[in-house]
Formats: C-alpha cells, sequence, structure tokens
C-alpha cells in the first residue's frame, strides 16, 4: 500500500460499526470500554453449546426484529435468507454508514466497493437432522447415515435457499444491496487474521484509484453448536469457578484458555481528499499492512515467525520503525501456548522497544473472524479519549510473555499509531497499522 507514497491516495476511516458483546454502536461500546466492563457472561442465545458452563461474549439484543429496523424496506423480505452472522455483518454496515455521514445520493455508486471478511459458516443441527433422517434406512439396525442417498432424498428435506443462508461470501454481497455499491466486491475468509487483511485490501483498491469509497470489516461467530464443539476439540477453552468476566486473562500467569464470542464490526474507508471536501469526521488513516503463513512440513504453526513476518511486513509497508508505534493491540488469545508464541513475536520486532500492549479479547472474547476488527475499534475509540485501554484481568505478569501490558488503567498517549496483529490457528497472521487521530 505505502499510502505515504505521495503519488498515491491516502485512506482514511470516517465511520465504525460495531455489534459486540460491549454493546451496538459505537456510543454504547466506547463508555463500556471506557469503563473496564466485560461483555463476557452466560450465555442466552443458545440452549446448548459445548462451551464451558455456556459461558461466553453474545451481542445482547440483536434479534430478527432489530435487524429488519436497520434494513431498508424495500429489501426486509431478504432478512430471513441470512444466519446470524451474515445479519450481524450487514448490521454493521448500515450502522458505519450512519456513523460515516456518507449521503448515498451524493456519490458515485461505481466507485463503492465492499471488501468483506467471514467464517466458514454452519447450519444448526437442527436445520440438518431431518433431512439427514431421510438418508437413514429404518431396516437397517446400525442406523447407518446413506450417503447416495443424500443428493436425491436427503437435500428435500433442507429449508428453502439453505445455501445461501450460509455461505461466507454473503455479507459481502448483501451490504452491496442495502448501499447499492457497484464498485470492487469480494470476501475473504481466513478466520482470525480476516480483519486486517480485508481492510488493507481495501485500502489498497482506494490507493490505486479503482473506488474512492470501501465499506470494509468482519462477522463471525464462535458462539454456535458445531463451532462451540469444535473449539471444545481443538483449542484450550478457559473454564473456571471465578465470574466469568474474569475468564479470559491474555498473557496472566494464570490464564486457562480463551472463551468464545460472537461480534461483527465495520469501517467506511475514503479517499482523504474527497473525505474532508464533503467534511467527513476522519477517525485514523490506514497506513500499511502485512501478512504471512508459517506452517512446518508435519503441518505445525508457526506462530511466533508467521506474527513477526506480518509485523515487519506491515512496518515497511507504512515506511516506518518500531519506535513509531504508539502501542501493539494484540491477538491476546488467553491461551498458554499461542500468548507465549505472540509475546517472543512481539519482542523479536520491537526489540528494545518497550512498547504498550493491549489485548481485548479480555473484553470481547474470539469472536472468529470478527476478532480483529471489533478490537481494532476498541483501540481506536479509546484513542479518541487520548487513552490506550487497559487489558482486563492481568494480574500476575508471566515471565514467559516479557511485555508491557496496559493493566489496571487506560495509559494516557499522545501516539495515535497502533499495529493491530491477528493469528490463526493454521499460522496464518494478519498486521495493519493505523494512525488513529487523537
Amino acid at each position: 500500500m505505502s499510502s505515504t507514497h505521495a503519488s498515491q491516495r491516502r485512506v482514511v476511516i470516517t465511520g465504525m460499526g460495531i455489534l459486540s458483546p460491549l454493546g451496538v454502536g459505537v456510543d454504547d461500546a466506547g463508555p463500556n470500554l471506557m469503563a473496564g466492563k466485560s461483555g463476557i457472561g452466560k450465555i442466552d442465545l443458545l440452549d446448548y453449546s459445548a462451551a464451558p458452563q455456556n459461558v461466553g461474549g453474545e451481542v445482547r439484543g440483536f434479534n430478527d426484529k432489530y435487524f429488519r429496523g436497520l434494513v431498508p424496506k424495500k429489501q426486509r423480505k431478504v432478512v430471513g435468507m441470512m444466519c446470524r452472522e451474515i445479519q450481524l455483518g450487514a448490521a454493521s454496515a448500515i450502522l458505519a454508514l450512519e456513523h460515516s455521514q456518507v449521503d448515498l445520493d451524493a456519490i458515485d455508486h461505481d466507485r463503492f466497493g465492499i471488501d468483506f471478511g467471514a467464517n466458514l459458516m454452519f447450519s444448526p443441527p437442527d436445520v440438518l437432522k431431518d433431512a439427514c433422517w431421510m438418508c437413514v434406512d429404518d431396516d437397517d439396525p446400525q442406523r447407518n447415515f446413506d450417503y447416495e442417498q443424500w443428493g436425491t432424498v436427503g437435500m428435500k428435506g433442507l429449508e428453502p435457499k439453505w445455501l445461501l443462508k450460509y455461505l461466507p461470501n454473503m455479507p459481502a454481497c448483501h451490504i452491496g444491496i442495502f448501499v447499492d455499491a457497484h464498485g470492487p466486491n469480494n470476501s475473504l475468509t481466513l478466520d482470525e487474521a480476516s480483519a486486517n487483511l480485508v481492510l488493507g485490501e481495501a485500502a489498497r483498491i482506494i490507493s490505486r484509484g479503482h473506488a474512492d469509497i470501501m465499506m470494509s470489516g468482519t462477522t463471525g461467530t464462535r458462539l454456535h453448536a458445531v463451532k462451540s464443539l469444535h473449539a471444545s476439540m481443538w483449542d484450550e477453552l478457559a473454564d473456571s469457578d471465578a465470574p466469568p468476566e474474569t475468564w479470559s486473562r491474555p498473557f496472566d500467569k494464570n490464564r486457562s484458555g480463551q472463551v468464545l464470542s460472537e461480534g461483527a464490526c465495520s469501517f467506511v474507508l475514503e479517499e482523504e481528499t474527497s473525505a474532508r471536501e464533503r467534511g467527513a469526521t476522519i477517525y485514523g488513516t490506514i497506513l500499511g499492512a502485512g501478512s504471512s503463513c508459517v506452517v512446518d512440513r508435519t503441518g505445525q504453526p508457526g506462530t511466533r515467525l508467521a506474527l513477526a513476518n506480518a509485523m515487519r511486513a506491515a512496518l515497511r509497508d507504512a515506511e516506518i520503525s518500531p519506535s513509531d508505534i504508539g502501542h501493539v493491540n494484540a491477538h491476546g488469545l488467553s491461551d498458554r501456548v499461542s500468548d507465549r508464541e505472540e509475546a517472543l513475536a512481539i519482542n523479536d520486532v520491537f526489540g528494545g522497544v518497550d512498547v504498550p500492549v493491549a489485548a481485548l479479547k479480555s473484553y470481547f472474547g474470539n469472536a472468529g473472524s470478527a476478532c480483529g476488527s471489533l478490537e481494532l475499534a476498541g483501540s481506536m475509540m479509546s484513542l479518541q479519549e487520548g487513552v490506550i485501554p487497559r487489558t482486563l484481568n492481568y494480574e500476575v505478569p508471566d515471565p514467559e510473555c516479557p511485555l508491557n501490558v496496559v493493566h489496571g488503567a487506560p495509559l494516557a498517549t499522545t501516539n495515535g499509531v497502533l499495529l493491530n496483529i491477528n493469528v490463526t490457528r493454521m499460522g496464518q497472521a494478519s498486521a495493519l497499522i493505523v494512525s488513529a487521530n487523537i
């Protein structure tokens, strides 16, 4: 991107739309973040999940009725074709557009594009069970599922337009229709690494002159009957007799694992000159982005090297040095191994620079693809108040995670340059550098 190049167009953030366990919208989520309030608690959304003690971070108050109130009237008929993740993503984009105060009647819609990220989306078991039972022979004493019957018999038992309800490219499609964006439209599905990648790509599209405005963000959930089961099998999940809001404790010596959550967050990106001409409020400038994937021959992820590579790539792209960074917004999964590898990667890149570190999954939990955009918004909202957000539940420093973790209270700062980093369990890392206006 190298948006510092004089020949390229600078890209600014003019709107944010947040749907998070901390609240809906900047005016709701921001004060809760500044107050150090956790969004993690008992789950009401699901009657059943594999999350320990049914604890997680859910977007409370978000339902079909709320969503229909946001969607343009002539397009409300498609609401039933969206699973909750798609609804969250589309709603966050509508909120971001409102926050940006972009006048849709005053823009060139051919120069308005979408770049959005999402998880793989799964059908809940109750959606599939009838169709699956149709593929079981009643005369079979083992009650085995007959795969050969799925295409001819089983699929007839699915809900109408089943596939469209769970495709990860549908958030970008629906958002494009809702806001009448005729420009570039792309979707990425890279789990927790998605947010920095879609924002970096969207900024490059504007920088290259292929669009003037881009809507970019992510939606995701791990609060799902199937996904929570996968998490219980594959990941280290926090469990404790303590209050749920204390379970996520990134980089703390006594951390015991991640907390599952859901959410979505979108940003309106604009070319700086046109944004200033329309009198937009500018919340920050995209400076650079980077990514890396490191996996060995046995399939084991190289989290430390992947994160270090991504951070260095973003710094090169922004043409700045580690000493220019005001704080790192860490992935901070609260996993014993992942946090240690991330801490080592930050030290690999920053060396003797004692950079402040914030870890906002302590507020939001891990919302999969949505986590990076929520965490970026969290840092930007805090920087609007002139502070770096505190990390919740950081009480006992871990010698294996030698970081300057901001905790106890927000840290006053005059440096609004933040480095947002995320990584997947498969060793896919991404980084984004934003200079927030403070």
